[in-house]
């Protein structure tokens, strides 16, 4: 695995020939996108996939280039392999919601399913589908397989929804770009207008921050008009329930602030009207809240004073699979990270294996740890903290954007991986 090796020996070794190694993509795929519908359910110690169905869809956003992930990121991962030679044609990295309720006390005690959804390229010729789960020592098992003929007549081929589509920002070729689909979440019919207003405005705020500023024309926006019957989102602990397009809501895992939606299976048949990498929700609501998981999704309020500033911390999340970096806010996880295990995150670290993350960055006269004074309020250092935990778990500043809402943007380190996941998808 790559962990076992310094950071500099994988880039001059190892990243080179993975690189070369992808796949030349009309050999193995046709530019349309092959979906996988399944719930991913069980408790806090185990993992079950339920395969719901297989959808064609026409328009896949991602990279013709790079089809195999080399970073290594997410807490899940699913990979596609030529079934008669078992060559590794696609791979990528995620992290769903059922992860994170798999940490919460209800998981000890019940068991639960989640919607889940996976996209690659539409293959040629049959495959084998590979679902893995990163255990506790930080490798990935093995949680379902199954075979896939892209000519079997089960897989439907559906027209995708009349949805009108705004297109906030087209910078030039899908498989070129890094896509963004933006979801309006209880916007009534006649709240478009809001909602496209509210995705610049969210939008604007993303670039005027480090390092998106200077990639804006690397990024591919639309905003889809889907309408909800009634405004605004699902508060249970206030006991207001909203009929919405995507049913999101507040309280997820009894934390109020926490918004997400785990209806997936609406918001990708509302995506698939244009090509993407990314879905983001935004919902009709001046309550502060959102949630991000790591090429899965991205929710964020947008009336609330601080909307903005959680717009982006959220797609630091989603996009580029940030850890949180705070450790003193109420959360419903416990035992999240292993501390004998190097997190996958690249803003946070346990120090066992510091070589992988940003010990280069760290100066010959800064301490390790370095001490949360005035005097190291500017520099990269081994902040004790983050990751939910005040001991034993590692950031890179005193203060992030990561961290809190207040810093004007990302750190270093932080920029330095969307720097990487722009670029990923640019290529």
């Amino acid at each position: 695995m790559i962990r076992k090796w310094g950071f500099i020996s994988f880039l001059i070794f190892i990243l080179p020939q993975v690189m070369l190694a992808q796949l030349n993509f009309s050999d193995h795929f046709i530019n349309k996108v092959l979906r996988v519908d399944y719930l991913l359910t069980g408790t806090d110690s185990t993992a079950e996939v339920i395969l719901r169905q297989l959808k064609k869809e026409p328009h896949y956003g991602g990279s013709h280039v790079n089809l195999i992930d080399i970073y290594d990121l997410g807490t899940y991962r699913y990979r596609l392999f030529d079934q008669s030679s078992n060559e590794l044609l696609f791979s990528k990295g995620f992290c769903p919601v059922f992860q994170e309720w798999q940490t919460t006390d209800e998981a000890k005690v019940q068991k639960r399913g989640f919607y889940q959804v996976a996209i690659f390229p539409f293959p040629k010729k049959t495959c084998r589908l590979v679902i893995e789960e990163r255990a506790w020592d930080g490798e990935f098992t093995e949680v379902f397989s199954t075979q896939i003929d892209p000519e079997d007549y089960f897989i439907l081929e559906e027209q995708v929804p009349a949805y009108e589509v705004a297109e906030l920002s087209l910078q030039g070729l899908p498989q070129k770009k890094v896509d963004v689909v933006i979801l309006p979440e209880g916007y009534m019919a006649d709240e478009m207008d809001k909602f496209v207003a509210d995705a610049n405005r969210m939008v604007r705020s993303l670039f005027e921050v480090e390092p998106f500023s200077q990639h804006k024309e690397d990024f591919n926006w639309y905003a889809v008009k889907v309408p909800s019957v009634e405004s605004g989102t699902d508060i249970p602990g206030e006991h207001i329930y909203k009929n919405t397009a995507f049913n999101s809501h507040f309280y997820t895992f009894d934390t109020p602030r926490y918004l997400t939606s785990q209806d997936m299976l609406s918001i990708h048949d509302a995506a698939s009207v244009m090509p993407y990498d990314h879905i983001y929700l935004l919902v009709n609501t001046n309550q502060y809240g959102g949630g991000g998981f790591y090429n899965f999704l991205s929710v964020t309020s947008v009336d609330d004073r601080l909307s903005e500033t959680v717009f982006i911390h959220e797609f630091g999340h989603g996009f580029a699979g940030l850890a949180d970096e705070y450790y003193t806010s109420d959360v419903a996880y416990s035992e999240y990270y292993n501390l004998e295990v190097e997190p996958w995150e690249p803003n946070i670290t346990t120090l066992v294996d510091f070589d992988l993350k940003w010990n280069g960055m760290v100066g010959d006269n800064t301490p390790r740890p370095t001490p949360r004074t005035s005097k190291y309020r500017d520099v990269v250092g081994v902040f004790e903290g983050g990751g939910y935990l005040e001991k034993g778990i590692y950031s890179p500043v005193m203060d992030c954007r990561m961290k809190s809402n207040g810093p004007n943007g990302f750190c270093p380190v932080c920029q330095q991986a969307i720097e990487q996941a722009i670029e990923w998808h640019c290529e």
